[in-house]
């Protein structure tokens, strides 16, 4: 079964994943805070998922949670107001979970990786998706799973979807937390005081740039208790400069692809196609699935001129467009553990490195990495998530 990690993610791997399940991620919200209007548009149940249902999802790579779980689950495709790259508004929607059983519960947000297809959207609910498989578990151990399907997905899946774009990913994520705080306290769901966040890949960034965005925006309703993002594309600009100094193939050079369109098109820089690449390459990207003929060799594919623009810091526009999705560099007030594989040839592990070095760098002393040793970015999960599990556990 997938589990819609990331495109490529080889079946063992995907597996492994689902083990994020255990406990991970525990959150929450004062109940006294006057948060302002609610954006919460509409809540529609979708499934009821016994504990004995949820028990057969939950054996995966020879590891039995089984044990574990506890409640029914209660499903609900959650819409609600957000705003766009240009601050426009916008409805999106994602995937509530909710456990079968009273008291205060903690609230969870899980940010999912890499998706392109819209049956993979948390709020969809389908048998690929993340929300099916370890969202419902998480739940059924007691937590109210948040599950964003972020923009150009769900409710919102007419947009492109703006691939790695901090900003929204995080809006999106923090509204979707907003709607259901609101939904709880209509249902007298009663919730705690813990809020934990985490996610893989590109749930790894999204969870670091949520993160940030609570604590300097959002600090009067929200309080994180714990972050652990995994294999996430922090440091974007020295992401960048790292594949500009390669000259060899990338396996992930379409999803960077992506990355750059996005960009291009959120901060409207708006730059030909062909001012970007290299003769002889093409791609198109429609409906989040890039198809076209291309280097898989940075050499190769970009421009000198882009290439040397971007790493000497003369090309305004995209520099600031990746320094605006650098979320490694900034004083958590929570503590948050980083999890990557030291063979990440995905997303490399330079990028946990650079964000734990200027973390410390502003005196933050609450921030670790936990280094996977000969880890890539597939076969990093399965640690990822025991690793996750014995640190959020550590916190109950």
């Amino acid at each position: 079964m997938s589990i819609g990690i990331y495109p490529q993610l080889r079946r063992p791997a995907r597996a492994a994943f689902f083990l994020v399940v255990i406990g991970y991620w525990l959150t929450a919200c004062s109940p006294s805070v006057d948060p302002g209007p609610s954006v919460l548009v509409s809540a529609t149940p979708v499934a009821t998922v016994p504990k004995a249902t949820v028990d057969t999802r939950v054996s995966i790579a020879g590891f039995n949670l089984s044990a574990l779980t506890r409640h029914a689950v209660q499903v609900y495709r959650i819409v609600y107001q957000t705003v766009d790259a240009n601050n426009q508004p916008v409805q999106a929607s994602g995937a509530l979970l909710v456990p079968v059983t009273t008291g205060g519960l903690p609230l969870l947000s899980l940010q999912h990786a890499t998706i392109r297809d819209e049956a993979d959207a948390p709020s969809n609910y389908g048998q690929s998706s993340e929300a099916y498989t370890f969202g419902t578990v998480l739940a059924s151990l007691g937590y109210v799973v948040s599950a964003p399907d972020y923009l150009g997905f769900g409710a919102s899946r007419n947009l492109p979807h703006p691939y790695e774009h901090a900003p929204t990913m995080a809006r999106a994520s923090l509204d979707m937390l907003r709607a259901v705080r609101d939904w709880c306290a209509q249902q007298n769901v009663e919730l705690n005081d813990k809020l934990f966040l985490a996610g893989y890949s590109q749930g790894g960034a999204a969870t670091m740039a949520l993160h940030k965005m609570i604590e300097e925006t959002a600090a009067s309703e929200f309080t994180v208790t714990a972050s652990a993002p995994g294999a996430g594309a922090y440091h974007k600009t020295g992401f960048t400069n790292y594949i500009f100094g390669l000259n060899q193939n990338l396996a992930f050079i379409d999803n960077y692809l992506w990355v750059l369109d996005t960009y291009n098109r959120e901060y409207r820089i708006n730059r030909p196609i062909g001012q970007i690449i290299a003769p002889n390459n093409t791609f198109t990207i429609q409906n989040n699935q890039l198809t076209g003929n291309f280097s898989r060799n940075p050499q190769q594919l970009f421009t000198a001129q882009f290439r040397q623009g971007i790493t000497s810091g003369t090309d305004a526009a995209f520099v600031n467009a990746l320094r605006d999705n650098d979320v490694h560099d900034w004083r958590p007030r929570a503590p948050i553990r980083m999890f990557h594989g030291t063979a990440d040839d995905f997303v490399p592990i330079l990028n946990a490195r650079n964000a734990l070095a200027a973390m410390r760098a502003r005196g933050a002393t609450n921030v670790e990495l936990v280094e996977i040793p000969n880890g890539d970015h597939f076969s990093s999960v399965g640690s990822y998530v025991l690793g996750m599990y014995f640190y959020v556990n550590g916190f109950n």
